[in-house]
């Protein structure tokens, strides 16, 4: 079956955020403005459909990372929401190993938050190309302005503001483009499915003029054509604004800044523009870099799916109904259900029993997988977190990912007899 989506029009993205900063509030208004869900899950009624675990839905937090699949103007997200507690960090590292972009979702009262360097230096480590979303702009004491500067601070961080919000705390009623300089303004009894878009306030006017032209002299920076306009004084389209932006952040030059409140279904909308425009699709993003075991030497693999099959497992995960499942991203070729590939890592061969495409914890079976996917095996009996699985006659070991050491150690004992061989397999 030939691919569904091409790969320019693919986007791996993670939701990363300090506690509570609204990163599964904000997946699950993308899930329903994308037609996903009919419904909008609450985190604080435990029925968020990323959230999925008792636990979860008990404490209202995120502690297992899940992923989903939705499409936003023809191009397919693949999501992955990670948790905020440190408890949870290694759930972050295994996901932004594997993506290409990050949304780094912030608190606009707080700000940069501990939790948000921590996970922002580990999206330095992986050279993940970020936007930032300053939620929360409905709450009092909100500060889009403090909030970036927390940023240059605290991130060492270049923001450029694409949006300024239209009012604030309970006057905050929409957002203001400072590329099209028009404001969107949003309407409650539509759950914010329907913004009326309208000439900016005259209040508003001078700040959004100010702040575009800070926008348009940051982005000129970091591309030839756009500051040799920008200094004859020539007009720079819509088009080449976005394009600088795309550039400068896939390049990581600066993290383009956009503001909302998605408890209140205020600028989702236009958060999932900016990942179409301004994150890149697999093919933006340098080839993967692997160790050819026989040689020993550095090949590269391309995101093309006429490469050799190569694929990162960067999740186990028990599934009552299927058994083990291993989360895999695939960063070059593609494979079939059924088939054989090669575990370099353990040096062994696995069969592939099915694939599947995975919504939380519903799944749907797919035939196949291609390169940029990200998507479940059944089947690997004998794999971990970061083992690399490829094709037997073009072998390669890519880069696993790195966890922190833990703080504390726990001693478990299995309650039964017959829970101490499941007890060894899994520590196995």
């Amino acid at each position: 079956m030939p691919r569904s989506v091409p790969l320019e029009k693919t986007r791996n993205i993670g939701i990363m955020a300090h506690i509570d900063a609204g990163k599964t509030t904000t997946t699950e208004r993308i899930l329903y403005y994308t037609g996903i869900t009919y419904k909008i899950g609450e985190v604080h009624e435990g029925t968020a459909t990323m959230d999925w675990m008792a636990q979860e839905q008990e404490r209202g937090i995120t502690i297992t990372s899940a992923a989903t699949t939705c499409f936003w103007k023809g191009v397919r997200i693949n999501i992955i929401d990670t948790p905020g507690h440190v408890d949870f960090t290694a759930e972050v590292e295994r996901s932004l190993r594997v993506l290409d972009g990050a949304v780094a979702v912030f608190d606009a009262v707080a700000g940069v938050e501990p939790q948000s360097e921590t996970v922002w230096r580990q999206a330095d480590k992986y050279n993940v190309p970020r936007i930032a979303f300053m939620n929360k702009m409905d709450r009092p004491g909100a500060d889009f302005f403090a909030s970036m500067e927390s940023m240059k601070r605290r991130l060492a961080a270049k923001p450029v503001p694409v949006q300024i919000p239209l009012g604030s705390e309970e006057k905050f009623e929409g957002v203001i483009d400072l590329i099209t300089l028009k404001a969107s303004v949003y309407r409650a009894e539509t759950l914010g499915s329907d913004y009326t878009e309208i000439e900016i306030p005259a209040e508003y006017e001078a700040q959004a003029r100010e702040w575009r032209e800070k926008m348009v002299e940051l982005v000129a920076e970091s591309d030839d054509h756009l500051t040799e306009k920008y200094l004859n004084g020539e007009k720079i389209t819509e088009e080449e604004l976005r394009e600088g932006i795309r550039k400068g952040t896939v390049s990581m030059r600066f993290t383009p800044v956009l503001c909302g409140a998605a408890f209140k279904n205020k600028g989702v909308q236009p958060l999932l523009d900016a990942i179409v425009y301004y994150l890149p699709s697999p093919l933006d993003i340098p080839p993967v870099e692997g160790i050819d075991p026989k040689a020993e030497q550095v090949v590269k693999r391309k995101a093309d799916d006429k490469e050799p099959f190569a694929a990162l497992i960067f999740k186990i995960m028990t599934d009552p109904f299927v058994g083990q499942l291993a989360f895999l991203r695939v960063y070059s070729g593609s494979i079939k259900t059924g088939s054989s590939a090669y575990n370099t890592t353990r040096k062994r061969e696995e069969r592939i029993g099915r694939l599947l495409k995975m919504h939380a914890n519903k799944r749907e079976e797919i035939s196949d997988v291609y390169a940029g996917d990200i998507a479940a095996a059944v089947g690997l009996r004998d794999v971990t977190t970061g083992d690399t699985i490829c094709d037997k006659h073009h072998p390669v070991v890519l880069e696993a990912m790195t966890f922190p050491k833990p703080v504390i150690s726990v001693a478990i004992e299995p309650k039964t007899r017959a829970d101490q061989d499941k007890l060894g397999f899994a520590l196995a």
